[in-house]
């Protein structure tokens, strides 16, 4: 049995492991944080630096746990009327930061992220950051479950959900869920995510 919620600060470390994990071969990250063994290491530091600035600030984290309380995976949302990290805690969390992604990366870093910036929707929207599960739980409905669950509150609100996707696998995921391809979001750096958007309830086909 799979029990969702909300993460809360004390969870963030957790969080960061499943989510380093999940990304360790994600084009995206693989791009910020080199291509090395020690690349889920990497990847780890940058979600925990991330997490610490964004949490709290109109970024909500839903997680989903086994019935021990064991974390099985999560999912990071900013909200409609979210800020996300802003600059004092993003330099707050510098030397995580330079952990993850070394002092030459983060041009590449910030290249990327303004990348992303540019293709987001400019009406209010729920913007799904990241979402992963733990290897032991793939394939078994987890990632699935922690998606509509949060979909399900979106629509509720009337609102449309946007996200990018590096792989084709999680894209036929998110094409289940109501997702529509947008086309490639180019200036990332050895990557091509595809942009993607989902209508509010009342507007979608």
């Amino acid at each position: 049995m799979t029990v969702l919620g909300a993460a809360t600060s004390a969870d963030l470390p957790d969080v960061a492991c499943v989510l380093g994990e999940a990304f360790e071969d994600d084009p995206v990250i693989v791009s910020i944080v080199g291509p090395g063994a020690a690349r889920r290491e990497r990847a780890t530091h940058l979600f925990n630096a991330l997490l610490r600035a964004e949490h709290g600030n109109g970024v909500v984290v839903d997680v989903a746990r086994d019935t021990s309380g064991a974390l099985l995976g999560a999912a990071v949302w900013e909200e409609p009327d979210g800020q996300g990290a802003s600059l004092p805690a993003l330099f707050a969390q510098a030397g995580t930061f330079v952990r993850a992604v070394g002092v030459l990366g983060i041009p590449r870093a910030l290249a990327t992220r303004s990348a992303l910036a540019r293709y987001r929707p400019g009406r209010p929207h729920w913007y799904l950051g990241q979402i992963g599960v733990a290897s032991s739980v793939r394939g078994t409905g987890v990632g699935s479950h922690l998606l509509a669950h949060r979909l399900r509150q979106v629509d509720d609100s009337r609102a449309g959900s946007y996200l990018e996707s590096s792989t084709e696998r999680n894209r036929a995921l998110y094409l289940r869920h109501g997702f529509a391809s947008h086309g490639v979001i180019e200036g990332v750096p050895d990557a091509a995510p595809v942009a993607m958007w989902r209508a509010p309830v009342g507007v979608r086909a």
